[in-house]
């Protein structure tokens, strides 16, 4: 896949703008993904996903064509939830999505007149009940577990994105794994 995209981003550099469309289409659903498990909220995560092909796009001059473009997608993906984070102030919106389900909202929750069944209810608390927690983890190591463990990067692929030493993102997951253990233990 990645020799295609390189041929569509020497498309782009000749002038061709439909050939980032394939590149959109390519990448979208894991941009998206990544986006939405640093940001916990849909409307966020479609809201910086978009901007990260933004970015890629407006940037993609400087994309390294020796370089793993997915990486630098994430890269930018990454630093624009962490910086959405720092600026974040806790909102509340009935029509957001509930962490862990497919389209569920607050809302439908509350005007729901059927219940799901029962082991529905418990996997769907659990994934709620992580989701939340790791959006209490501090940033730095927020990212490393939604890239290690949600989108199933590899240590280097991490390092590359996030500009870290590996040591550090070793130290960071180690670090981050026990502080989440720590928190469900109290939840």
């Amino acid at each position: 896949m990645e020799v295609i995209v390189k041929k569509r981003i020497k498309q782009v550099l000749k002038g061709d703008q439909n050939a980032f469309e394939e590149i959109v289409e390519i990448y979208k659903g894991k941009v998206f993904q990544l986006c939405y498990r640093m940001l916990g909220n849909r409307h966020e995560a479609e809201d910086m996903a978009q901007e990260a092909f933004i970015r890629a796009y407006v940037n993609i001059k400087s994309f390294n064509i020796n370089m793993k473009f997915s990486t630098w997608l994430y890269r930018i993906a990454t630093n624009l939830c962490i910086d959405r984070i720092r600026k974040k102030k806790p909102d509340f919106y009935l029509d957001a999505e509930v962490a862990g389900t497919e389209g569920l909202t607050m809302y439908s929750q509350v005007a729901a007149d059927t219940s799901l069944p029962e082991e529905d209810v418990e996997s769907m608390e659990l994934q709620e009940t992580i989701q939340k927690e790791i959006s209490k983890l501090p940033e730095k190591y927020r990212s490393v577990i939604v890239l290690k463990y949600i989108d199933e990067l590899s240590l280097n692929e991490i390092s590359e994105i996030l500009e870290l030493p590996l040591g550090t993102v070793k130290t960071r997951i180690h670090r981050g794994r026990e502080a989440l253990r720590h928190q469900l233990r109290n939840v």
